[in-house]
Formats: structure tokens, sequence, C-alpha cells
């Protein structure tokens, strides 16, 4: 029997994720409204800029609100979208914040708003693919895979900020999972299900963007939960006849939720030769911390000190590039895509030293 005043186990655990998702929120996304987000809104302001996503899912179409698109249900296959997203002048709003609006329609000249959404098919997805890389002369795509607690909209809106702030040369290609975009444990643990069950679709789509013969590079970026989604396609794309294929060069694991053993296992089974691997790590990431307690006190890869042992030498050795954002301002679970002019510049100069000479140690914010 539990003591009078005393709390159970079942409701010590149940507080323990609640507080671990509420930490967590600024960093996932969720937590505003999302009717009519994505709506397209016919009023321009001076100064915007737009950034077209295409995306991927395996979210179920939602029938229920025309602002929403795709809901946090499951689909039996990939679906396909583009949506075209208005961002605020610069003096609007800071680097690395999404300013959504508080209400449908919203006001381009102070927040995000939807110029134009439109569900495609897949080879509507691969002619705009051609279509943008002609356009702008661009042959590099960049897939980005979001964390938890994302609707649709979140994840649209996020990915767009990344691509405007961090001047990206890609052409900005979504996987969204079915995440359900609340703070519930039935959500988290949905959530993580979720993630497993979308492994086959992100490789499904990595698959059709290197099948195009106008792309010559694929980077994908993943945070949080997503780094899991990403590594597990990674890993069952090794064990194939051709592996992964060469147009896929570089792979960011930003905050990633994952087991650190489990981690180690991934990266043996995915062998050589690989993607580049970069890995982004704030050892004050209380979200991961909370979700080592959670999953049995095995830390998580985006908490990690890339300077101590054993992770130093494991890192050296597998040639991963790591990057330690302890020092950088702002949601330590969020930090690479708010100060991500640094996060940018610190790439640069890694990837250049990594071509000439190899890897070295942790590279830290200053």
């Amino acid at each position: 029997m539990t003591p009078p005043g005393a709390m159970s186990w079942t409701n010590r655990l149940s507080l323990l994720v609640a507080l671990g998702l509420a930490l967590g929120a600024a960093g996932c996304g969720g937590g505003a409204p999302s009717q009519g987000m994505l709506v397209p809104v016919a009023k321009t302001a001076e100064g915007t800029s737009r950034v077209k996503v295409l995306a991927a899912t395996t979210r179920r179409r939602d029938t229920a609100d025309a602002g929403l698109m795709f809901s946090g249900e499951r689909a039996d296959g990939l679906a396909f979208a583009a949506v075209t997203v208005s961002i605020p002048p610069d003096e609007a709003r800071t680097i690395g914040e999404v300013k959504r609006p508080a209400a449908p329609p919203g006001d381009p000249a102070r927040e995000f708003v939807t110029v134009s959404a439109d569900f495609l098919q897949k080879q509507d997805l691969t002619a705009a693919i051609t279509a943008a890389a002609r356009q702008n002369g661009k042959s590099r795509v960049l897939v980005f895979v979001h964390g938890f607690n994302n609707r649709f909209d979140d994840a649209i809106y996020r990915f767009a900020q990344i691509v405007h702030d961090s001047k990206a040369q890609g052409i900005p290609v979504l996987f969204t999972w079915p995440s359900r975009g609340e703070l519930a444990l039935r959500s988290y643990t949905y959530d993580r299900e979720s993630a497993n069950f979308s492994r086959d679709g992100l490789e499904e789509l990595l698959d059709l963007v290197a099948a195009n013969p106008a792309v010559k590079e694929i980077n994908v970026l993943a945070h949080s939960m997503g780094n899991w989604v990403t590594l597990e396609a990674l890993r069952s794309m090794s064990i194939r006849p051709g592996r992964i294929g060469a147009k896929i060069r570089n792979v960011m694991l930003v905050a990633p939720d994952v087991d650190v053993d489990v981690f180690r296992a991934q990266i043996r089974r995915i062998g050589a030769p690989r993607p580049r691997i970069l890995l982004f790590v704030s050892q004050d990431d209380q979200a991961l911390s909370l979700s080592q307690t959670i999953w049995g006190g095995v830390p998580r890869l985006g908490e990690v000190d890339p300077a101590q042992e054993p992770y130093q030498s494991e890192f050296e050795r597998e040639k991963i590039e790591v990057f330690d954002l302890t020092k950088l301002r702002g949601n330590a679970h969020n930090r690479a895509f708010e100060d991500i002019t640094t996060v940018m510049m610190m790439i640069r100069d890694r990837i250049g030293d990594a071509e000439v000479g190899g890897p070295r140690g942790p590279r830290r914010a200053n």
C-alpha cells in the first residue's frame, strides 16, 4: 500500500512524463491553435519572403479542418503536398523565431502566413523537384524530419523558418510523420510508435528523391525524435543491395532523442561507406535529461559531453562530426534553429576541415 500523503509509483511516472513534455514543448512544436493555419491568405506585405516546402507524409488526410491538411493519425501509405509560406520582414521578427498568427488569417507584415497549400500525387512531387532544380539551378535537396509534438502545420512553418534563416541552398522537402501535436502521456507513447511506423515511409521518400536525375545531392536534417526515424531508415537502406547510395551526402542529427547504446548498434549496422554524420548536442537539454529518466537511465545521444570518454574516442573512430551547442542562446532542445546563423558558420568551418584533414575533436560554441 502507498503511505498516506505519498505519491504512487504510477503517479510519479505520469508527473515525470508530464514535466518532460512541458519542458520539451518549446523545442518540438505544438501548443498553438491550428484552425485555419494552412488556409491561403490573399493579403501581401512589402519586404516579405516566400519559402515553398514540398512534403511527404505518413499522416492521414484531415477532412475536418481544411487549415490543417493532415491529421496526427496514421495512413496506409505516403501522401504528398506543397505549401508556400510567407515570412515577415527581418525587422518584424528575431532570427530563429516562428511568428505564428494568434488567429487566422494572420498579418503577413508581422506573422508567418500561408500563401498556397496543395495536395500532390507522387509524380507531382517529382515534377516539382525537377522544376525547382531547373529554375533555380539547385541540384541539392534538403530533407527535414521533425520531432515529437508537431502537427503538420508546425512542421511546415518550422522548416520554412530553417530554410529562410539558414539561407540553405537546397530544395526543401519535409518528411512528416503522424505526431499528434499534443502534450499528454498517451500522445508521447503514440508519437514514439508513429516514429517506428514511419521508417519505411522515409526510406521510400529518400529513394524517390535519389531516383530523380535532376538531384545530385541529398542532405538530411533530423530533430529530436525524428532522429530515430532517420537512423532506422538509414539502417534499413544499408542492408539492401546498393546500400544507402552516394547521393545522400550529409545527415545532421540535432538534439537526438536516441539511446546512446542503440545509436552505437545502428552505426555499426549501417557500416561504411555511409553519409557524413554531423551531430549537434547540448549538455543542458532538460527535455533529453527527462527522457533519459523515462527510458531507464541510459543517456540520450543529444545530451552527451563529446569531450568525455567513451564518446570522444567513439565519435573519432566513427568519423562523426560533433558540434557542442551548450553555450549558445535559446532553449537547449531547439537552439540549433534559434541561433542558426552561428550554427551554419560552425558547419561550414567544420565540413571544410573534415574534407581536408579528417575529423577533429568536438567543435564547441564560444
